[in-house]
């Protein structure tokens, strides 16, 4: 058995490498989701550690990036359930990585906010995530780069306004 750098995924020589999609074809989630199986497979593996995974990656970047981001939003934003971002948000406080304080307008709202050590967290993750896609990036000019960004959060604002009405 051999591997495809590419993938990082073991390749049978007697499996076909140009598998038909099908009906699948034409389906923008089945293309964005095998992508992402695929990055969050071989980010985990570079990770190796079971506290850091990528959802708690992408909620803490985000929550590092918006000090006082509540709950909801870093929900809506991640798209996690509620119960999926309270375990991760639970996790990372026991890790000592985020804070939770009451909103002093809102005694319902909790706003979230970064320590010390998720910062650090944080730092250490975003080095791993940057090697994991880093033969991506390689492979796609600096315009296609930018490209592919705009694309997906076009495509992520439609399906926001589609979800949300």
């Amino acid at each position: 058995m051999t591997t495809n750098a590419k993938a990082s995924t073991p390749i049978d020589p007697e499996e076909p490498t140009d598998v038909t999609l099908g009906v699948l074809d034409n389906i923008i989630g089945f293309r964005i989701r095998r992508i992402q199986n695929h990055l969050s497979r071989s980010f985990r593996a570079r990770l190796d550690r079971d506290e850091l995974r990528p959802g708690v990656f992408s909620a803490l970047a985000l929550i590092a990036a918006n000090p006082g981001l509540s709950q909801k939003t870093l929900s809506r934003e991640v798209g996690f359930d509620k119960a999926t971002i309270v375990a991760i948000l639970d996790n990372m406080e026991r890790q000592g990585w985020t804070e939770r304080r009451r909103s002093s307008t809102d005694r319902r709202r909790h706003l979230l906010f970064v320590t010390p050590a998720g910062a650090a967290a944080l730092q250490e993750m975003t080095v791993l995530a940057r090697e994991n896609e880093a033969h991506i990036n390689a492979a796609l000019t600096k315009d296609e780069q930018a490209t592919l960004q705009s694309l997906l959060d076009k495509v992520y604002k439609i399906c926001f306004v589609d979800l949300s009405t």
